[in-house]
């Protein structure tokens, strides 16, 4: 059954003189009140001083032992509430992008929480993505029908700003031939001249190779090979085909 408000009953921190009052969830609700009515201590030093309180009392005894002891507000009881953040109502310099998750830093624990409990899913067929092996991989590559051209590319940028001047001539003299670079192939020992204004993918041409038997471990280096250069990502290209992008972590 959903909560659907915060009951607030007996509140007497300040100078609120034993109130009771329901506040729905999931709406905007503003407090007013002459100056000194006790806006701010319904607000704050009632509603999300209790919210605070609870929320470090749910922690652990070792991380509560780096924290503040809070203590309880003057009141009856409060049902209904969840963990609480405040926002000072004060200028302050962000970026135009600034939220109220960056603002607050929530987005920070945000990010935290769904890296690690999150089940991220492929965004074309909907196939949840899942860390892979490179006995899964080469597996994988060898369901392709026999005779099939594949490229191993090693996705080294995606989507990002930047000429990448020094990272196409280190790849040239780590002894690789061939780019696709924005979904053209070209020779690393020409000159490449990009917009560093606009977004860019870069792919090194690790193998070119044909489906076949006995190409395992050709294929496993190569592989290995682009895994390494991504840190954990490779992408196989069927020549006139789909393409399959694999995770090692």
């Amino acid at each position: 059954m959903s909560i659907k408000q915060i009951n607030v009953r007996g509140a007497r921190q300040h100078n609120l003189k034993n109130i009771n009052v329901d506040i729905p969830r999931d709406k905007f609700t503003v407090i007013t009140g002459l100056s000194g009515s006790g806006k701010s201590s319904l607000a704050f030093d009632t509603i999300y001083a209790e919210g605070q309180r609870r929320y470090v009392e749910s922690l652990s005894a070792y991380a509560r032992q780096f924290l503040d002891q809070l203590e309880k507000p003057d009141v009856d009881s409060i049902e209904g509430l969840s963990p609480a953040i405040s926002i000072e109502q004060k200028t302050v310099s962000r970026s135009p992008r600034s939220t109220v998750g960056t603002v607050t830093e929530i987005y920070d624990y945000l990010r935290l929480l769904f890296s690690s409990i999150g089940q991220p899913h492929c965004h074309g067929c909907g196939t949840p993505i899942t860390r892979q092996s490179v006995e899964q991989i080469i597996a994988r590559i060898m369901e392709l029908d026999e005779g099939e051209r594949v490229m191993i590319l090693a996705p080294v940028v995606r989507g990002r700003k930047g000429e990448f001047k020094k990272d196409l001539e280190k790849f040239h003299r780590d002894g690789f031939v061939r780019a696709r670079v924005d979904g053209e192939i070209r020779q690393l020992d020409e000159a490449i001249e990009l917009d560093k204004r606009k977004n860019h993918t870069i792919e090194v041409v690790v193998d070119r190779l044909l489906i076949k038997e006995g190409v395992n471990e050709r294929l496993t280096a190569s592989v290995s090979t682009a895994l390494k250069l991504t840190g954990g990502a490779v992408l196989v290209s069927v020549i006139d085909g789909n393409e399959m992008l694999f995770s090692s972590t």
